[in-house]
């Protein structure tokens, strides 16, 4: 696996960072803000954020910016982190597909789009800086970050739809093969080349929204199926997907 895949990977994993921009208010200096995201279908990422916040004033005079993720702990040196340098810009809250995949990942979330200072930015990715831990380190070209698959967003709906419908068990086995944890309930909440994302309510009503990879990308509905199996086969559920 190559760093930039590394990454990649990490980044899918989380859904809070901590986005850095130039102060409008404060010439030359950095201004950092606590900012949950959400991917789109070419791994960039997708904030909501209001007209009144000091970050959004910062970025429309001035839209590049950093987000840096990172992995918790008590040691945060030693755990991986990623910051992505890139520049964020406005673009369609009504986007449907879009605004359904955002809510699938932050539902708590969904009074901020009946507010009309609340407006969606997307962060392109130009570089990208990922530390895995000591001495395995380095950056990665936006490109290899943000990957475009175009024929698996359009699948994606289809394949919520089929698996949350039909296929509750065998996620189920996968959340106990591969957290092991036994959920009580379980939701397919979004697809991409490198994996999915499974909403699973846990004991005493936690919820975790937990992060499955591919042992390789799919590309089309053929490898997605493949790959769904593989995994159904290894956690124990082999029945067709």
């Amino acid at each position: 696996m190559t760093l930039a895949t590394e990454a990649r990977q990490f980044l899918r994993s989380t859904r809070h960072g901590i986005l850095s921009t130039h102060s409008s208010k404060f010439a030359g200096y950095p201004f950092g803000s606590v900012t949950p995201f959400v991917l789109d279908s070419d791994c960039q990422p997708i904030i909501l954020i209001s007209s009144i916040a000091e970050h959004t004033k910062n970025i429309v005079v001035n839209p590049k910016v950093s987000l840096l993720i990172f992995a918790e702990g008590t040691d945060l040196q030693a755990n991986a982190r990623l910051t992505l340098i890139g520049e964020a810009a406005q673009i369609d809250k009504s986007d449907a597909d879009l605004r359904a995949r955002y809510l699938r990942y932050l539902p708590q979330t969904v009074s901020y789009f009946e507010m009309h200072d609340f407006a969606f930015y997307r962060i392109t990715i130009h570089h990208a800086r990922y530390i895995a831990g000591f001495g395995k380190m380095g950056w990665a070209d936006g490109s290899e970050i943000a990957i475009a698959n175009n024929t698996i967003a359009a699948l994606e709906n289809g394949m919520l739809q089929h698996m949350n419908a039909d296929h509750m068990y065998s996620m189920m086995a996968y959340c106990q093969h591969f957290y092991n944890v036994k959920p009580q309930s379980v939701e397919l909440i979004g697809v991409d080349i490198d994996g999915f994302d499974i909403r699973a309510i846990i004991d005493k009503g936690t919820t975790n929204t937990l992060r499955f990879n591919f042992e390789t990308p799919i590309s089309d509905a053929q490898s997605a199926r493949a790959a769904f199996v593989a995994m159904s086969k290894i956690s124990g559920k082999s029945k067709h997907v």
